[in-house]
């Protein structure tokens, strides 16, 4: 399964997602564009950590999730149209 991560403050936010580097034993981190975000999130099989860092609240965004919580923490254009 994908992860991505959003991060929330005042005044953006931006995804990250986490690599995993096999010979050197690290993980790095990587600012990604909201379109790669949509288009992986639309396929299924990926979920979304939003965090809120004003109040260090950690939400779980994944398919299953309500269209409410999609809509309100992603944006409408991540509602899949086929559910």
């Amino acid at each position: 399964m994908n992860r991505y991560t959003k991060f929330i403050n005042m005044m953006e936010s931006y995804f990250t997602k986490d690599f995993d580097k096999a010979k050197k034993g690290i993980t790095k981190t990587r600012e990604v564009k909201e379109e790669t975000v949509k288009k992986a999130f639309l396929k299924g099989n990926t979920e979304v950590l939003v965090i809120l860092e004003d109040s260090g609240r950690e939400i779980l965004i994944d398919d299953f999730s309500s269209d409410e919580d999609i809509k309100k923490y992603l944006g409408a254009s991540f509602i899949n149209p086929k559910r």
